[in-house]
Order: structure tokens, then C-alpha cells, then sequence
């Protein structure tokens, strides 16, 4: 047995807590199929049982680990809730894609995928992205499982390949993910995403290049850290100096002329080279993306093998708290008219700054409590608190853990849980 302290510390946020499994009345819109009706209940694992999830139905296994918390946001899809500040991060986006890339006819090059469901299978989330069986970012602790064979997608590179697939070479997805996560004003167990996929054949390429009918896309060579060992090193840079422009421009149009940025070297298993971007912004350097070379593998398969590309992903919370000053996560999920009407305005582009809506401190409590001594993993406990105290609690951390010296089964943990924050 494990013995735990908890500090709680609570904000209650009247705002945050109407109703944990409510939705936004009058501004959504669902992913496809029905509302959840398993919105109600937990589905932990008991074999034999079904669930109903967007107007499907998924057998029970020993995987199955959607807590009620999670279920009651599966649905809400808060990028698609007009003048929702995620909605506005997201129709930015697309408006700055349409302006700036234009096809042959005069169309947007990016199609646009915002209501795909978070429903996905494990070979999706995974193995459509070369994840390796044995890779970490599959562990149970670390997901939510509808079963052994789906789950509610960690990424929305989760689409990239079937829309690879179908014939797609420039496109936007834009969903909600889930990641069992800590709990603090950072983390929340779903938060949205926004992926961009473009891919280029040789002619595309090359065109505008001196000789550029001389070069390849592709050659027989090693690996290195700079380029794949399917890739022509001037293919590989052409591609790289595309994406960083494409994004570069991007976040100029979110942020403003003037921004300093930077590029980090970093490891993805579906981008090789892979990078990511830096922002200084009010003094501090903040990372605000991933991005990098398609490995031509996952290309390939998808059926593009003739062509060559870059993707890039983005998290929705996390450019829009640090464009209009949200300081909480939980706060995008608020249906409190005080927050929702600072983000009522007229053009998408207007600059908003989040006015605090409480005064009042936090309250802190400690708990201690038992744990077990195998089989404990902290996510099921953060999916507990989270189910229980909803949107109340702010923030859980581990302040002090004791093994009794008598006992090597008990352990004493002391964790902390909680900003709420009456009104």
C-alpha cells in the first residue's frame, strides 16, 4: 500500500462549473454522428459492456479507460463554436491559407477538415505514423482507449495518412485531441490541434530553380541528421525552406511584424529532418510549433510516392493564451457569459486581452491517502480528481511521499490537487 498526501488548492470558478457534461447552448457544432450518450457515466474496462460513442457502438475491454470527465467533452467541438476565442485562433488560419494560397483556378490550395471524429483506431494513431509497438506515446497510462483496438486520437496527425489516401497534397485538419495529463493551468486532458500537410511533386519542386530539370526528388544514399536517405539533399532543403516561409508567415500574421524567432532541432517519428519554432514574445521565448520533412515512408504508403512534403502541427490553447492572455485552460470550456462575450467581436483579427473574471485567492488543502503498491500510475488518479472535482480544481502536485520503514508495500505520497475559486 502507498500512503498520499494531497495539497489541494481550489479556485471555485462559479464560471467554470455549470455543468461538467453540458454544452455550449446555441454555438456548436458535433463531430460526426450523435452527442455521446455515454456522456453520463465512466467506461472503465468491464468486459462484456458497450459503449455508445457518436452514434456508435464500441465493445468494453481491459484497455478501455474513457473516464466520465473525458466522455462529457467528446462532442463539444469548441473550434467550430462561433466566436469561441479557439474558433477565432482557427478561422485566422484559414483565412490567412485561403489569402496567401491560391490554386490554378483561383481556389484555396488547403482544403480544410474541422469536424473528422476524434473516434480513430489504434493502427491510425500509430502505426499510420511509423510509432514504433514498443514506442512510449502508446502506453495506456497515456491515452484514452475506447478498447484494444481504438481510442480517442492523441494527434490529429492521426488523419494524415487517409487523406493522403484519397489524393490530398495541401490540407488543414483541425479537431480535439486527448492525452491522460497532470493536472495545472497548462494541461487539460482534451485541448485542439491544428495540422497542415502540403506535398510537392518534382515539377512543383523545381520550377523557378536554375537547372532545375536537372534535379531529383529522390536518390539511394545514408541517412544523415539533415536529410532522409531516400531524399536528394537540394530536394530535401528546397522542402524545409518552404515550410519554414509557410509558417514563419503564418505566425507574422498572428503575432505581428517584428517577431523574433527561432528554429529548434528536435525528433519526431513522422518528420525527418524535424523542428521547433520558437517566438519571442514579451521577452520570452515560447515554443508554439512542431513541423518537418515528411518521412517519405509514410508518403509512400499513402500512395504519394512520386512526391515529397512537409506537415506541421499546432496546439489552438496554447496560441490563444498567449494572444489574449488566457492564464487558465480550463477557462475554454467555460459557458459563463463574462468570458464568452470578450470574444464576441466584429473581425476575426481584432485584438482581444482576457479580462480576469474572480478576485478572490485561491484555497489550498492537503490530503493524505493510501495507494497501492503495484498497478498505481498517476493519470488514473488525475482522471479521478478531475471526474470528481470537474473544472474546480486548478492544480495537483506531489509535495511529499513516505515509505514506512516497516512496510515495503506502503508508501506515503503527498500530492497536491486543486485551485477552485468562488466568484
Amino acid at each position: 500500500m502507498i500512503c498520499s498526501t494531497l495539497r489541494r488548492v481550489g479556485h471555485m470558478h462559479i464560471y467554470l462549473v455549470r455543468k461538467a457534461s453540458g454544452v455550449s447552448k446555441g454555438h456548436h457544432q458535433h463531430t460526426v454522428g450523435s452527442r455521446p450518450a455515454a456522456s453520463e457515466f465512466a467506461a472503465r474496462g468491464a468486459s462484456g459492456n458497450v459503449l455508445e460513442l457518436l452514434g456508435k457502438s464500441y465493445p468494453q475491454d481491459n484497455y478501455s479507460n474513457l473516464s466520465r470527465k473525458v466522455l462529457s467533452r467528446v462532442g463539444r467541438n469548441l473550434h467550430n463554436q462561433q466566436h469561441h476565442p479557439l474558433w477565432l485562433i482557427k478561422e485566422r488560419v484559414k483565412e490567412h491559407f485561403y489569402q496567401q494560397y491560391v490554386g490554378r483556378f483561383g481556389t484555396p490550395l488547403f482544403s480544410v477538415y474541422d469536424d473528422l471524429s476524434p473516434v480513430v483506431t489504434t493502427w491510425q494513431n500509430f502505426d499510420s505514423l511509423l510509432i514504433p509497438a514498443d514506442h512510449p506515446s502508446r502506453k495506456k497510462g497515456d491515452n484514452y482507449y475506447v478498447n484494444g483496438t481504438h481510442m480517442l486520437r492523441a494527434h490529429t496527425s492521426a488523419h494524415q495518412w487517409d487523406l493522403l489516401h484519397a489524393g490530398l497534397d495541401a490540407f488543414l485538419v483541425v479537431g480535439d485531441v486527448y492525452r491522460r495529463d497532470q493536472i495545472d493551468s497548462q494541461h487539460y486532458p482534451v485541448f485542439h490541434q491544428l495540422e497542415g500537410v502540403r506535398l510537392f511533386s518534382k515539377h512543383e519542386l523545381f520550377t523557378g530553380i536554375k537547372d532545375g530539370e536537372s534535379l531529383q526528388l529522390f536518390e539511394q544514399s545514408s541517412r544523415s541528421a539533415y536529410k532522409q536517405e531516400t531524399h536528394t539533399m537540394e530536394a530535401t532543403k528546397l522542402v524545409e525552406f518552404d515550410l519554414k516561409q509557410t509558417l514563419t508567415r503564418l505566425v507574422t500574421h498572428l503575432f505581428g511584424d517584428g517577431l523574433d524567432i527561432r528554429w529548434v532541432d528536435c525528433y519526431f517519428p513522422f518528420t525527418h529532418p524535424s523542428f521547433e519554432m520558437e517566438i519571442n514574445f514579451h521577452g520570452e521565448w515560447l515554443e508554439v510549433l512542431g513541423c518537418g520533412v515528411m518521412e517519405q515512408q509514410l508518403v509512400n504508403s499513402a500512395g504519394a510516392q512520386d512526391q515529397i512534403g512537409w506537415a506541421f502541427g499546432l496546439g489552438l490553447e496554447r496560441l490563444a493564451m498567449i494572444l489574449y492572455d488566457i492564464p487558465d485552460i480550463r477557462l475554454f470550456w467555460s459557458e459563463d457569459e463574462r468570458f464568452l462575450k470578450q470574444f464576441r467581436v466584429s473581425d476575426i483579427n481584432q485584438k482581444v486581452k482576457f479580462q480576469p473574471l474572480s478576485k478572490y485567492p485561491a484555497v489550498i488543502n492537503d490530503i493524505s491517502f493510501w495507494l497501492p503498491s503495484e498497478n498505481y500510475i498517476e493519470n488514473d488518479f488525475y482522471d479521478l480528481v478531475r471526474t470528481i472535482g470537474g473544472d474546480l480544481v486548478e492544480k495537483v502536485e506531489l509535495i511529499d511521499k513516505f515509505e514506512h520503514p516497516n512496510q515495503e508495500a506502503c508508501n506515503k505520497d503527498s500530492a497536491d490537487t486543486a485551485l477552485l475559486s468562488p466568484k
